[in-house]
Protein backbone atom coordinates (compact mmCIF):
# COMPACT_ATOMS: atom_id res chain seq x y z
CA UNK A 1 0.00 0.00 0.00
CA UNK A 2 1.61 3.41 -0.91
CA UNK A 3 2.40 5.54 2.00
CA UNK A 4 0.27 8.89 2.30
CA UNK A 5 2.79 11.78 2.38
CA UNK A 6 3.01 13.83 5.65
CA UNK A 7 2.41 17.29 5.77
CA UNK A 8 3.98 20.36 7.98
CA UNK A 9 1.13 22.89 9.10
CA UNK A 10 2.46 26.48 8.54
CA UNK A 11 0.45 29.79 10.09
CA UNK A 12 0.41 32.15 6.75
CA UNK A 13 -0.41 35.04 9.07
CA UNK A 14 2.37 34.01 11.99
CA UNK A 15 6.09 35.21 11.29
CA UNK A 16 7.26 33.36 13.92
CA UNK A 17 5.90 29.87 12.02
CA UNK A 18 7.00 31.34 8.94
CA UNK A 19 10.66 31.69 10.06
CA UNK A 20 10.61 28.31 11.81
CA UNK A 21 10.50 26.86 8.20
CA UNK A 22 12.68 29.07 6.89
CA UNK A 23 15.21 27.30 9.77
CA UNK A 24 14.26 24.18 8.81
CA UNK A 25 15.30 24.72 5.76
CA UNK A 26 18.39 26.59 6.60
CA UNK A 27 19.55 24.07 9.01
CA UNK A 28 19.05 21.26 6.88
CA UNK A 29 20.33 22.78 3.30
CA UNK A 30 23.19 24.15 4.75
CA UNK A 31 22.33 27.55 4.53
CA UNK A 32 23.85 30.46 6.28
CA UNK A 33 20.83 32.05 8.61
CA UNK A 34 22.53 35.00 9.33
CA UNK A 35 22.13 36.52 6.26
CA UNK A 36 19.40 38.79 5.92
CA UNK A 37 16.41 38.10 4.21
CA UNK A 38 17.37 40.03 0.82
CA UNK A 39 21.18 38.88 0.98
CA UNK A 40 19.57 35.05 0.79
CA UNK A 41 18.58 35.32 -3.08
CA UNK A 42 21.01 32.95 -3.74
CA UNK A 43 20.56 29.84 -1.74
CA UNK A 44 16.60 29.77 -0.44
CA UNK A 45 14.97 33.05 -0.81
CA UNK A 46 11.10 32.35 -1.18
CA UNK A 47 9.63 35.45 -1.12
CA UNK A 48 6.50 34.06 -2.65
CA UNK A 49 5.60 32.87 1.13
CA UNK A 50 5.34 36.46 2.11
CA UNK A 51 2.24 38.26 3.67
CA UNK A 52 2.73 40.71 0.59
CA UNK A 53 1.32 38.05 -1.97
CA UNK A 54 -1.18 39.11 -3.85
CA UNK A 55 -3.82 37.07 -5.12
CA UNK A 56 -6.46 39.41 -6.61
CA UNK A 57 -9.75 38.09 -5.07
CA UNK A 58 -8.29 35.01 -2.76
CA UNK A 59 -8.14 36.03 0.86
CA UNK A 60 -6.47 34.11 3.11
CA UNK A 61 -7.18 31.20 5.38
CA UNK A 62 -5.90 30.79 8.50
CA UNK A 63 -3.41 27.84 8.35
CA UNK A 64 -1.46 26.04 5.28
CA UNK A 65 -0.71 22.83 5.34
CA UNK A 66 2.21 21.83 2.87
CA UNK A 67 2.87 18.40 1.96
CA UNK A 68 6.01 17.11 -0.18
CA UNK A 69 5.07 17.43 -3.73
CA UNK A 70 3.96 14.25 -5.49
CA UNK A 71 3.82 13.59 -9.10
CA UNK A 72 0.73 14.01 -11.19
CA UNK A 73 -0.83 13.07 -14.31
CA UNK A 74 -3.61 13.61 -16.65
CA UNK A 75 -4.90 10.27 -18.46
CA UNK A 76 -6.41 10.43 -21.66
CA UNK A 77 -9.73 7.91 -20.34
CA UNK A 78 -10.49 10.95 -18.00
CA UNK A 79 -12.41 11.92 -21.06
CA UNK A 80 -14.26 8.55 -21.33
CA UNK A 81 -15.07 8.57 -17.65
CA UNK A 82 -17.05 11.95 -18.63
CA UNK A 83 -18.78 10.81 -21.45
CA UNK A 84 -20.00 7.53 -19.82
CA UNK A 85 -21.20 10.02 -16.80
CA UNK A 86 -22.94 12.58 -19.49
CA UNK A 87 -24.72 9.78 -21.34
CA UNK A 88 -25.73 8.08 -18.27
CA UNK A 89 -27.22 11.95 -17.26
CA UNK A 90 -28.88 12.08 -20.28
CA UNK A 91 -30.92 9.43 -19.66
CA UNK A 92 -31.86 10.50 -16.60
CA UNK A 93 -33.12 14.17 -17.63
CA UNK A 94 -35.13 12.50 -20.11
CA UNK A 95 -37.30 10.52 -17.67
CA UNK A 96 -38.13 13.63 -16.00
CA UNK A 97 -39.46 15.43 -18.65
CA UNK A 98 -41.29 13.12 -21.11
CA UNK A 99 -44.31 13.14 -19.14
CA UNK A 100 -45.17 16.98 -18.72
CA UNK A 101 -43.87 18.28 -22.21
CA UNK A 102 -46.92 16.69 -23.64
CA UNK A 103 -49.05 16.75 -20.50
CA UNK A 104 -52.26 17.54 -22.09
CA UNK A 105 -51.89 14.26 -24.25
CA UNK A 106 -50.94 12.23 -20.56
CA UNK A 107 -54.37 14.59 -19.25
CA UNK A 108 -56.40 12.65 -21.56
CA UNK A 109 -54.83 9.55 -21.35
CA UNK A 110 -55.10 8.83 -17.86
CA UNK A 111 -57.70 10.97 -17.34
CA UNK A 112 -55.79 13.16 -15.13
CA UNK A 113 -55.71 16.94 -13.73
CA UNK A 114 -52.84 19.28 -14.61
CA UNK A 115 -51.28 18.70 -10.79
CA UNK A 116 -50.98 15.17 -11.71
CA UNK A 117 -49.07 15.53 -14.44
CA UNK A 118 -46.77 18.20 -12.60
CA UNK A 119 -46.23 15.75 -10.09
CA UNK A 120 -44.63 13.02 -12.13
CA UNK A 121 -42.30 16.23 -12.57
CA UNK A 122 -41.76 17.27 -9.23
CA UNK A 123 -41.52 13.37 -7.70
CA UNK A 124 -37.72 13.95 -8.70
CA UNK A 125 -37.20 17.23 -6.50
CA UNK A 126 -38.86 15.64 -3.20
CA UNK A 127 -37.45 12.80 -3.79
CA UNK A 128 -33.77 14.46 -3.64
CA UNK A 129 -34.51 16.06 -0.45
CA UNK A 130 -34.37 13.11 1.94
CA UNK A 131 -32.14 10.86 0.07
CA UNK A 132 -29.31 13.75 -0.58
CA UNK A 133 -27.41 13.42 3.07
CA UNK A 134 -27.73 9.51 2.87
CA UNK A 135 -26.09 9.74 -0.62
CA UNK A 136 -23.55 12.19 0.08
CA UNK A 137 -22.65 10.00 2.51
CA UNK A 138 -21.87 6.65 0.33
CA UNK A 139 -20.03 9.42 -1.89
CA UNK A 140 -17.83 10.25 1.12
CA UNK A 141 -16.95 6.92 2.15
CA UNK A 142 -17.48 4.35 -1.01
CA UNK A 143 -16.33 6.81 -3.57
CA UNK A 144 -17.94 7.92 -6.74
CA UNK A 145 -17.84 4.69 -8.79
CA UNK A 146 -20.44 2.81 -6.35
CA UNK A 147 -22.58 5.91 -6.22
CA UNK A 148 -22.50 6.06 -10.37
CA UNK A 149 -23.02 2.23 -10.24
CA UNK A 150 -26.26 2.21 -8.62
CA UNK A 151 -27.58 5.37 -10.08
CA UNK A 152 -27.61 3.79 -13.05
CA UNK A 153 -29.04 0.55 -11.74
CA UNK A 154 -32.33 2.17 -10.08
CA UNK A 155 -32.13 4.35 -13.85
CA UNK A 156 -32.61 1.75 -15.73
CA UNK A 157 -35.32 -0.27 -13.70
CA UNK A 158 -37.54 2.49 -13.25
CA UNK A 159 -37.12 2.75 -17.40
CA UNK A 160 -38.11 -1.00 -17.33
CA UNK A 161 -41.39 -0.34 -14.81
CA UNK A 162 -42.49 2.41 -17.14
CA UNK A 163 -43.05 0.41 -20.02
CA UNK A 164 -45.34 -1.69 -19.02
CA UNK A 165 -47.68 1.38 -17.94
CA UNK A 166 -49.00 2.04 -21.42
CA UNK A 167 -52.79 1.94 -20.20
CA UNK A 168 -55.36 4.04 -18.48
CA UNK A 169 -55.57 2.21 -15.90
CA UNK A 170 -51.80 2.34 -14.71
CA UNK A 171 -51.37 5.82 -13.87
CA UNK A 172 -49.81 4.41 -10.37
CA UNK A 173 -47.43 2.17 -11.49
CA UNK A 174 -46.46 4.94 -13.99
CA UNK A 175 -45.63 7.31 -11.02
CA UNK A 176 -43.94 4.62 -8.84
CA UNK A 177 -41.48 4.52 -12.18
CA UNK A 178 -41.12 7.65 -12.15
CA UNK A 179 -40.82 7.54 -8.22
CA UNK A 180 -37.91 4.94 -8.79
CA UNK A 181 -36.16 7.13 -11.91
CA UNK A 182 -36.02 9.82 -9.20
CA UNK A 183 -34.00 8.07 -6.47
CA UNK A 184 -31.30 7.70 -9.68
CA UNK A 185 -31.05 11.75 -9.90
CA UNK A 186 -29.69 11.97 -6.08
CA UNK A 187 -26.96 9.68 -7.86
CA UNK A 188 -26.31 12.42 -10.49
CA UNK A 189 -26.49 15.91 -9.50
CA UNK A 190 -23.73 16.07 -7.11
CA UNK A 191 -21.27 14.16 -9.39
CA UNK A 192 -20.26 16.36 -12.05
CA UNK A 193 -17.88 18.82 -9.96
CA UNK A 194 -16.36 15.91 -7.82
CA UNK A 195 -15.43 13.64 -11.02
CA UNK A 196 -13.98 16.71 -12.45
CA UNK A 197 -11.88 17.20 -9.55
CA UNK A 198 -11.01 13.88 -9.43
CA UNK A 199 -9.96 12.87 -12.94
CA UNK A 200 -9.11 16.67 -14.40
CA UNK A 201 -6.33 19.22 -14.11
CA UNK A 202 -6.46 22.71 -11.98
CA UNK A 203 -6.39 24.50 -15.68
CA UNK A 204 -9.58 22.07 -17.45
CA UNK A 205 -11.47 21.46 -14.11
CA UNK A 206 -14.46 24.07 -15.16
CA UNK A 207 -14.77 22.87 -18.37
CA UNK A 208 -15.06 19.32 -17.33
CA UNK A 209 -17.83 20.13 -14.83
CA UNK A 210 -19.64 21.72 -17.42
CA UNK A 211 -19.05 18.80 -19.86
CA UNK A 212 -20.96 17.24 -17.26
CA UNK A 213 -23.66 19.41 -16.54
CA UNK A 214 -24.08 19.25 -20.56
CA UNK A 215 -24.74 15.82 -20.00
CA UNK A 216 -28.06 16.71 -18.10
CA UNK A 217 -29.13 19.44 -20.05
CA UNK A 218 -28.43 17.16 -23.38
CA UNK A 219 -31.30 14.85 -21.75
CA UNK A 220 -33.23 17.58 -21.06
CA UNK A 221 -33.34 18.55 -24.40
CA UNK A 222 -33.68 15.50 -25.99
CA UNK A 223 -36.52 15.43 -23.45
CA UNK A 224 -38.30 18.67 -24.88
CA UNK A 225 -37.54 17.01 -28.62
CA UNK A 226 -38.52 13.67 -28.75
CA UNK A 227 -42.06 13.09 -27.42
CA UNK A 228 -44.00 15.40 -29.21
CA UNK A 229 -42.55 13.51 -32.02
CA UNK A 230 -42.83 10.05 -30.76
CA UNK A 231 -46.25 10.92 -29.17
CA UNK A 232 -48.65 12.43 -31.64
CA UNK A 233 -51.74 13.78 -29.98
CA UNK A 234 -54.15 11.18 -31.95
CA UNK A 235 -57.88 10.24 -30.99
CA UNK A 236 -57.64 6.80 -30.96
CA UNK A 237 -56.85 5.28 -27.31
CA UNK A 238 -55.27 2.10 -28.70
CA UNK A 239 -52.83 4.20 -31.42
CA UNK A 240 -52.12 6.27 -28.30
CA UNK A 241 -50.67 3.50 -25.66
CA UNK A 242 -48.78 2.04 -28.92
CA UNK A 243 -47.01 5.21 -29.30
CA UNK A 244 -46.64 5.99 -25.27
CA UNK A 245 -45.23 2.29 -25.18
CA UNK A 246 -42.46 2.94 -27.94
CA UNK A 247 -41.18 5.63 -25.96
CA UNK A 248 -40.74 4.25 -22.71
CA UNK A 249 -39.19 0.75 -24.75
CA UNK A 250 -36.97 3.09 -26.30
CA UNK A 251 -35.57 4.81 -23.27
CA UNK A 252 -35.70 1.48 -21.26
CA UNK A 253 -33.29 0.11 -24.10
CA UNK A 254 -30.79 2.99 -23.77
CA UNK A 255 -30.67 3.18 -19.93
CA UNK A 256 -29.88 -0.54 -20.01
CA UNK A 257 -27.16 0.04 -22.41
CA UNK A 258 -26.01 2.64 -20.27
CA UNK A 259 -25.89 0.81 -17.18
CA UNK A 260 -23.71 -1.81 -18.53
CA UNK A 261 -21.04 0.64 -19.71
CA UNK A 262 -21.01 1.67 -16.22
CA UNK A 263 -20.97 -1.45 -14.81
CA UNK A 264 -17.82 -2.35 -16.97
CA UNK A 265 -15.91 0.67 -17.95
CA UNK A 266 -16.34 3.30 -14.91
CA UNK A 267 -13.30 3.89 -12.66
CA UNK A 268 -13.00 5.90 -8.75
CA UNK A 269 -9.86 7.34 -9.83
CA UNK A 270 -6.64 7.59 -11.56
CA UNK A 271 -3.69 6.04 -10.26
CA UNK A 272 -2.45 9.52 -9.61
CA UNK A 273 -3.73 12.59 -9.12
CA UNK A 274 -4.60 15.54 -11.76
CA UNK A 275 -3.49 18.46 -9.48
CA UNK A 276 -1.73 19.44 -6.53
CA UNK A 277 -4.91 19.99 -4.50
CA UNK A 278 -5.66 16.64 -5.26
CA UNK A 279 -2.53 15.48 -3.89
CA UNK A 280 -3.47 17.32 -0.57
CA UNK A 281 -7.20 16.17 -0.68
CA UNK A 282 -5.46 12.49 -1.03
CA UNK A 283 -3.22 13.01 1.92
CA UNK A 284 -5.39 14.75 4.60
CA UNK A 285 -6.19 12.21 6.96
CA UNK A 286 -9.94 10.88 7.10
CA UNK A 287 -10.49 11.80 10.51
CA UNK A 288 -10.42 15.41 9.29
CA UNK A 289 -13.15 14.86 6.65
CA UNK A 290 -15.69 13.83 9.05
CA UNK A 291 -19.01 13.59 7.06
CA UNK A 292 -21.27 15.51 9.82
CA UNK A 293 -18.40 17.85 10.71
CA UNK A 294 -17.96 18.78 6.65
CA UNK A 295 -21.51 19.48 6.52
CA UNK A 296 -21.43 21.81 10.04
CA UNK A 297 -18.76 23.51 8.37
CA UNK A 298 -20.33 24.17 5.49
CA UNK A 299 -23.53 25.56 7.28
CA UNK A 300 -21.21 27.65 9.00
CA UNK A 301 -19.98 29.08 5.94
CA UNK A 302 -21.48 32.63 5.21
CA UNK A 303 -20.54 32.75 1.22
CA UNK A 304 -21.64 29.41 0.88
CA UNK A 305 -25.15 29.55 2.71
CA UNK A 306 -25.66 32.63 0.19
CA UNK A 307 -24.37 30.93 -2.79
CA UNK A 308 -26.49 28.19 -1.73
CA UNK A 309 -30.12 29.96 -1.24
CA UNK A 310 -29.36 31.93 -4.81
CA UNK A 311 -28.28 29.14 -6.94
CA UNK A 312 -31.43 27.16 -5.77
CA UNK A 313 -33.82 30.55 -6.46
CA UNK A 314 -31.82 30.10 -9.65
CA UNK A 315 -32.19 26.76 -10.95
CA UNK A 316 -36.32 26.66 -9.00
CA UNK A 317 -37.30 28.98 -11.65
CA UNK A 318 -36.07 26.75 -14.55
CA UNK A 319 -37.27 23.42 -13.15
CA UNK A 320 -40.53 25.73 -12.89
CA UNK A 321 -40.08 27.10 -16.46
CA UNK A 322 -39.76 23.32 -17.96
CA UNK A 323 -42.07 21.60 -16.01
CA UNK A 324 -44.75 24.43 -16.88
CA UNK A 325 -43.67 25.16 -20.52
CA UNK A 326 -46.30 23.53 -22.22
CA UNK A 327 -48.99 24.91 -19.88
CA UNK A 328 -47.32 28.39 -21.20
CA UNK A 329 -47.41 27.71 -24.98
CA UNK A 330 -50.73 25.91 -25.16
CA UNK A 331 -52.25 28.96 -23.36
CA UNK A 332 -50.57 31.38 -25.59
CA UNK A 333 -50.71 29.48 -28.89
CA UNK A 334 -53.22 26.54 -28.97
CA UNK A 335 -52.51 23.23 -30.40
CA UNK A 336 -48.70 24.16 -30.90
CA UNK A 337 -47.23 20.85 -29.01
CA UNK A 338 -44.84 20.43 -31.18
CA UNK A 339 -43.53 24.40 -30.94
CA UNK A 340 -43.42 23.99 -27.08
CA UNK A 341 -41.16 21.25 -27.31
CA UNK A 342 -38.89 23.05 -29.88
CA UNK A 343 -38.65 26.28 -27.57
CA UNK A 344 -37.73 24.32 -24.74
CA UNK A 345 -34.80 22.38 -26.91
CA UNK A 346 -34.19 26.01 -28.06
CA UNK A 347 -33.49 27.19 -24.07
CA UNK A 348 -31.94 24.33 -23.51
CA UNK A 349 -29.11 24.19 -26.26
CA UNK A 350 -28.99 27.95 -25.55
CA UNK A 351 -27.88 26.78 -22.16
CA UNK A 352 -25.64 24.12 -23.14
CA UNK A 353 -23.55 26.67 -24.90
CA UNK A 354 -23.52 29.15 -21.78
CA UNK A 355 -22.57 26.25 -19.82
CA UNK A 356 -19.26 25.46 -22.15
CA UNK A 357 -18.83 29.08 -22.46
CA UNK A 358 -18.75 29.49 -19.05
CA UNK A 359 -16.66 26.83 -18.24
CA UNK A 360 -14.26 27.60 -20.63
CA UNK A 361 -14.42 31.13 -19.02
CA UNK A 362 -13.40 29.77 -15.64
CA UNK A 363 -10.62 28.08 -16.60
CA UNK A 364 -8.88 30.93 -18.19
CA UNK A 365 -9.94 33.93 -15.70
CA UNK A 366 -10.92 32.47 -12.45
CA UNK A 367 -12.94 35.33 -11.52
CA UNK A 368 -15.98 33.10 -10.23
CA UNK A 369 -17.92 35.91 -8.47
CA UNK A 370 -18.16 38.56 -10.86
CA UNK A 371 -19.22 35.59 -13.59
CA UNK A 372 -21.73 34.29 -11.61
CA UNK A 373 -22.89 37.89 -10.84
CA UNK A 374 -23.11 38.95 -14.66
CA UNK A 375 -25.11 35.18 -15.40
CA UNK A 376 -27.25 35.97 -12.64
CA UNK A 377 -28.21 39.39 -13.59
CA UNK A 378 -28.44 38.50 -17.40
CA UNK A 379 -30.75 36.11 -16.05
CA UNK A 380 -33.33 38.19 -14.93
CA UNK A 381 -33.08 40.48 -17.65
CA UNK A 382 -33.83 37.29 -19.88
CA UNK A 383 -36.99 36.00 -18.02
CA UNK A 384 -38.02 40.04 -17.97
CA UNK A 385 -38.22 39.85 -21.39
CA UNK A 386 -39.62 36.56 -22.27
CA UNK A 387 -42.59 37.30 -19.60
CA UNK A 388 -43.46 40.73 -21.75
CA UNK A 389 -43.02 38.89 -24.92
CA UNK A 390 -44.49 35.44 -24.72
CA UNK A 391 -48.19 36.77 -25.56
CA UNK A 392 -47.48 38.70 -28.71
CA UNK A 393 -48.70 36.40 -30.85
CA UNK A 394 -45.30 35.67 -32.96
CA UNK A 395 -43.78 32.31 -31.68
CA UNK A 396 -40.34 33.34 -33.49
CA UNK A 397 -40.02 35.99 -30.73
CA UNK A 398 -41.01 33.26 -28.60
CA UNK A 399 -38.15 31.13 -29.64
CA UNK A 400 -35.33 34.29 -29.52
CA UNK A 401 -36.18 35.02 -25.88
CA UNK A 402 -36.44 31.76 -25.14
CA UNK A 403 -33.23 30.77 -26.10
CA UNK A 404 -31.75 34.08 -24.69
CA UNK A 405 -33.15 32.88 -21.43
CA UNK A 406 -31.69 29.61 -21.66
CA UNK A 407 -28.02 30.49 -22.38
CA UNK A 408 -27.78 33.03 -19.06
CA UNK A 409 -30.37 30.68 -16.66
CA UNK A 410 -28.97 26.88 -18.04
CA UNK A 411 -25.53 28.19 -18.16
CA UNK A 412 -25.46 29.08 -14.77
CA UNK A 413 -25.45 25.65 -13.20
CA UNK A 414 -22.12 24.48 -13.73
CA UNK A 415 -21.01 27.74 -12.59
CA UNK A 416 -23.09 27.47 -9.25
CA UNK A 417 -21.08 24.00 -8.42
CA UNK A 418 -17.61 25.26 -9.39
CA UNK A 419 -18.03 28.54 -7.25
CA UNK A 420 -19.14 26.35 -4.46
CA UNK A 421 -16.14 23.71 -4.61
CA UNK A 422 -13.69 27.05 -4.66
CA UNK A 423 -15.60 28.24 -1.45
CA UNK A 424 -16.04 25.22 0.39
CA UNK A 425 -12.21 23.80 -0.52
CA UNK A 426 -11.29 21.10 0.77
CA UNK A 427 -14.74 20.16 1.93
CA UNK A 428 -15.82 17.53 -0.34
CA UNK A 429 -17.08 18.31 -3.58
CA UNK A 430 -20.44 15.93 -3.56
CA UNK A 431 -21.01 18.01 -0.34
CA UNK A 432 -21.31 20.87 -1.30
CA UNK A 433 -22.98 19.99 -4.95
CA UNK A 434 -25.24 17.99 -3.33
CA UNK A 435 -26.47 20.93 -0.54
CA UNK A 436 -26.46 23.29 -3.62
CA UNK A 437 -28.99 20.96 -5.35
CA UNK A 438 -31.16 20.33 -2.19
CA UNK A 439 -31.94 23.96 -1.76
CA UNK A 440 -32.95 23.64 -5.91
CA UNK A 441 -35.37 20.89 -5.49
CA UNK A 442 -36.94 22.31 -2.60
CA UNK A 443 -37.49 25.75 -4.33
CA UNK A 444 -38.01 23.90 -7.67
CA UNK A 445 -41.24 22.76 -5.88
CA UNK A 446 -42.26 25.32 -4.43
CA UNK A 447 -41.95 27.81 -7.60
CA UNK A 448 -43.73 24.94 -9.45
CA UNK A 449 -46.75 24.57 -7.79
CA UNK A 450 -46.93 28.09 -6.72
CA UNK A 451 -46.81 29.33 -10.45
CA UNK A 452 -49.12 26.75 -11.45
CA UNK A 453 -51.66 28.28 -9.34
CA UNK A 454 -50.65 31.58 -10.44
CA UNK A 455 -51.57 30.74 -14.31
CA UNK A 456 -54.62 28.74 -13.63
CA UNK A 457 -55.78 31.92 -11.85
CA UNK A 458 -54.14 34.81 -12.79
CA UNK A 459 -52.63 33.59 -16.39
CA UNK A 460 -49.24 33.05 -17.54
CA UNK A 461 -48.24 36.68 -17.12
CA UNK A 462 -48.41 36.77 -13.99
CA UNK A 463 -46.63 33.61 -13.00
CA UNK A 464 -43.63 34.74 -15.09
CA UNK A 465 -43.32 38.11 -13.02
CA UNK A 466 -43.44 35.82 -9.35
CA UNK A 467 -40.34 34.31 -10.77
CA UNK A 468 -38.84 37.62 -12.20
CA UNK A 469 -39.10 38.54 -8.22
CA UNK A 470 -37.21 36.04 -7.11
CA UNK A 471 -34.30 36.04 -9.74
CA UNK A 472 -34.29 39.94 -8.49
CA UNK A 473 -33.57 38.48 -5.05
CA UNK A 474 -31.29 35.84 -5.84
CA UNK A 475 -29.03 38.67 -8.22
CA UNK A 476 -28.71 40.62 -4.19
CA UNK A 477 -27.54 37.39 -2.75
CA UNK A 478 -24.86 36.68 -5.25
CA UNK A 479 -23.62 40.59 -4.83
CA UNK A 480 -23.22 40.03 -1.22
CA UNK A 481 -21.12 36.58 -1.64
CA UNK A 482 -17.36 37.37 -0.34
CA UNK A 483 -15.26 35.66 -3.07
CA UNK A 484 -12.87 33.29 -0.79
CA UNK A 485 -11.19 30.90 -3.71
CA UNK A 486 -9.97 28.40 -1.60
CA UNK A 487 -8.78 25.82 -4.21
CA UNK A 488 -7.30 28.32 -6.60
CA UNK A 489 -5.17 29.20 -3.36
CA UNK A 490 -4.47 25.65 -2.18
CA UNK A 491 -3.20 25.53 -5.52
CA UNK A 492 -0.92 28.86 -5.90
CA UNK A 493 0.84 27.41 -2.46
CA UNK A 494 1.46 23.95 -3.65
CA UNK A 495 3.12 25.72 -6.79
CA UNK A 496 5.05 28.00 -4.06
CA UNK A 497 6.09 24.99 -2.21
CA UNK A 498 7.61 23.36 -5.42
CA UNK A 499 9.47 26.93 -5.78
CA UNK A 500 11.30 26.02 -1.77
CA UNK A 501 11.75 22.46 -3.18
CA UNK A 502 14.00 23.33 -5.94
CA UNK A 503 15.75 26.12 -3.49
CA UNK A 504 15.58 23.22 -1.07
CA UNK A 505 17.91 20.98 -3.49
CA UNK A 506 20.07 23.45 -4.81
CA UNK A 507 21.22 24.46 -1.04
CA UNK A 508 21.62 20.53 -0.15
CA UNK A 509 24.22 21.05 -3.38
CA UNK A 510 25.83 23.75 -1.73
CA UNK A 511 26.43 22.19 1.32
CA UNK A 512 28.05 18.99 -0.76
CA UNK A 513 30.18 22.02 -2.54
CA UNK A 514 31.54 22.92 1.16
CA UNK A 515 34.06 19.61 0.89
CA UNK A 516 34.73 20.73 -2.46
CA UNK A 517 35.55 23.86 -2.55
CA UNK A 518 38.99 23.82 -4.31
CA UNK A 519 36.85 22.11 -7.14
CA UNK A 520 35.08 23.31 -9.89
CA UNK A 521 31.58 23.45 -9.82
CA UNK A 522 30.47 20.88 -12.60
CA UNK A 523 33.06 18.30 -11.25
CA UNK A 524 31.72 18.75 -8.17
CA UNK A 525 27.82 18.09 -8.49
CA UNK A 526 29.54 15.01 -10.68
CA UNK A 527 30.78 13.83 -7.37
Amino acid sequence: MQQKPQGKRFHRNNMSSQNEFHQDLCDDGGLDCSQTRKERTGCGEYSQLDNSSNTSEITDIDTVLIFPLMETKLYKRRWLMLFIFSAYSMSNAFMWLQYSIIGNIFMRFYNIDSLAIDWLSMIFFLTYIPLILPVMWVLDNRGIRDVVVVGAAFNCIGAWIKTGTAHPDMFDMTLFGQFVCSIATVFILGIPSRLASLWFGQHEVSTACAVGVLGNQMGIAIGFLLPPILVPNVDDMDELAYYIRIMFYTSAGVATLIFILVVIVFQEKPELPPSQSQVQARSTPPEENSYMSSILRLLRNKSFMLLMVSYGLNVGCFYSISTLLNRMIIDQYPGEEVNAGRIGLTIVVAGMAGSLICGIWLDKTKTYKQTALAVYVLSLIGMVIYTFTLNLGYLWVVFVTAGTLGFFMTGYLPLGFEFAVELTYPESEGTSSGLLNCSAQIFGIIFTISQGKIIDRWGTFAGNIFLCIFLLIGSILTGLIKSDLRRQKANLQQAEVRTVSVTYRLCDIGKGLRGHSDRPLATAILT
